[in-house]
């Protein structure tokens, strides 16, 4: 999965704020009180949101790295 396909309402979230809607999704998951379908869409959001995650800590990542070589 690429950013480009990542929705607009998830790239401008912050790493917080993914974990938060991370977690409530895991939680309604793991209740197990929605209907098939309503459960799909869940946990394809979770993983853009979790895909969104990793793309920023990469970012951040490549940043630290381009500091430690101007040194």
């Amino acid at each position: 999965m690429k950013t480009k396909n990542i929705p607009t309402d998830i790239k401008s979230k912050s790493i917080n704020d993914a974990k938060s809607e991370i977690l409530d999704i895991l939680e309604r998951l793991e209740k197990g009180n929605m209907d098939l379908e309503g459960s799909k869409k869940d946990y394809e959001r979770l993983l853009i949101l979790n895909h969104h995650v990793d793309m920023v800590f990469k970012e951040k990542l490549i940043k630290i790295r381009s500091l430690g070589k101007k040194k």
